[in-house]
């Protein structure tokens, strides 16, 4: 078994271009000079350039990679609803409710389903109250999108 020096530091040496690749895929640079920044003064001016070479080659393969390892959430596909009056009598009086019935249509994400993804329904039923408490929190939601779009 050889021991040097460089055999001890080889994965050291691994650990740091893996960090550097992550820094470069996630923070999206895209120039040689953005690159070569990240290098100490006292790099090797010739290693520095090869990498730099290196890592510009294959950027956009791991960015694409990585974004397609990463897991999200499910997907609202589509949205149907309607509204339902729920009525009840008896001698003394009559009663009559509206509701509404939300159906929603998910996907799951195709990572986690054997890139297959899973559409399932899931229907929901809300009274007037709920109602206008959800529709008060998505306009919420709604203008702050539209405040960091804007930014």
């Amino acid at each position: 078994v050889l021991r040097s020096p460089f055999y001890s530091s080889f994965p050291q040496l691994v650990s740091a271009l893996h960090s550097l690749t992550r820094h470069v895929v996630f923070r999206g640079l895209t120039g040689a000079e953005d690159i070569l920044a990240l290098f100490p003064e006292n790099f090797h001016q010739n290693l520095k350039n090869l990498l730099t070479k290196i890592i510009l080659e294959n950027v956009s393969a791991w960015r694409n990679e990585a974004q397609a390892s990463q897991i999200s959430l499910p997907r609202l596909v589509d949205m149907d609803w309607r509204v339902d009056i729920k009525t009840s009598s008896d001698t003394i009086n009559r009663m009559a409710v509206p509701t509404c019935l939300l159906q929603l249509k998910i996907q799951e994400d195709a990572a986690l389903c054997r890139n297959s993804p899973v559409v399932s329904a899931l229907t929901v039923e809300l009274s007037k109250e709920t109602l206008d408490t959800m529709l008060e929190g998505l306009g919420r939601i709604r203008d702050q999108l539209s405040a960091v779009a804007n930014k």
